[in-house]
């Protein structure tokens, strides 16, 4: 049993370093081919009803939790083997470099004045209508974004990989995925996409919770962070999002939330850290320099709650 945390431990490690290094591929990513499985299901299961939907969630990210833990099963007598699954399934579901990365090109290009290039990049974020913003807009979109995905991409994904090792990890980022593709309030998806945007509230939660706590930590501005955080954190339509930004917002110094155009409709969001300015272009980097940090941190707080939940066991086992 020590051996298997150990095993997770190091895995954990290589694969949040896969990530830095090698960020995700343009082309065969192991979480499409799970966003095209979950289509090709949902083309067949879609009705407007709430049950057809839970059977959506269930069947897609219980059946790749479950091949997770066959896998897992399969190198189970094995340390180095399960360390290099441990090490590729962590460095799949992890986006913490590839975030970075498109953040800074729509900073980069909103700082050349290249509002068309902005426009065109900012889709790989996040989901709001681009042709709706102007610089400043996008600049805020933009550091709410790494502020969100910074749990959602990275701390969520460590938390529920100490939780359940290969399975939680799969599991983490196939109920991400779901919500991300069936989860909003489209006409569609209202009630087929309830199950799956429940689904990730519930997963979601721990993680962004450890998110807003190692902001508080990591941050330039621990006692604004921690003060937005509280202030306005419960305010966000998001149980997961409302406490990242919020503590996002405090520690930069800066105010998000508002009014934004998502999805074709327009939603009047809280404001949070409303007595800051609103963020701009050089903001959109110290955003990722936080993020960087906060993924880090989330590495190794999760990390050494596995190696100390192992050696709690042994201890009891051994007395």
């Amino acid at each position: 049993m020590r051996g298997e945390h150990a095993a997770y431990a190091c895995g954990a490690a290589l694969g949040f370093l896969g990530d830095l290094i090698v960020a995700d591929p343009r082309r065969g990513h192991p979480v499409a081919a799970f966003g095209r499985a979950a289509g090709a299901v949902e083309r067949r299961l879609w009705r407007d009803h709430r049950g057809y939907g839970a059977a959506h969630a269930l069947l897609c990210a219980g059946g790749a939790a479950a091949g997770a833990a066959l896998l897992q099963r399969a190198v189970h007598g094995s340390l180095p083997a399960r360390t290099a699954v441990t090490a590729a399934t962590v460095w799949a579901v992890l986006g913490g470099t590839s975030l970075g990365r498109e953040a800074r090109a729509v900073g980069g290009a909103l700082e050349a004045g290249d509002l068309d290039v902005a426009r065109e990049r900012l889709p790989h974020l996040c989901g709001r209508d681009p042709q709706a913003l102007d610089g400043p807009q996008m600049a805020r979109a933009v550091v709410e974004s790494v502020a969100e995905n910074t749990s959602d991409a990275v701390v969520g994904a460590l938390v529920w990989g100490a939780l359940g090792s290969v399975p939680g990890l799969v599991a983490f980022r196939a109920v991400n995925t779901l919500d991300a593709m069936v989860g909003h309030r489209s006409p569609r998806y209202r009630r087929f996409g309830w199950a799956s945007a429940r689904l990730d509230d519930v997963a979601g939660w721990p993680g962004s919770r450890l998110t807003a706590a190692l902001t508080v930590l990591a941050g330039p501005d621990r006692r604004g962070a921690l003060r937005a955080w509280r202030a306005d954190g419960g305010a966000h339509p998001s149980p997961n999002a409302g406490p990242v930004e919020a503590s996002f917002a405090g520690a930069l110094g800066v105010r998000l939330g508002g009014t934004l155009t998502y999805g074709g409709r327009v939603e009047h969001r809280p404001v949070l850290n409303g007595a800051a300015p609103p963020p701009d272009v050089a903001d959109i980097a110290r955003a990722v320099r936080l993020s960087r940090r906060v993924n880090a941190l989330a590495l190794a707080a999760t990390v050494a709650g596995r190696l100390a939940f192992g050696a709690a066991r042994l201890r009891r086992r051994t007395r």
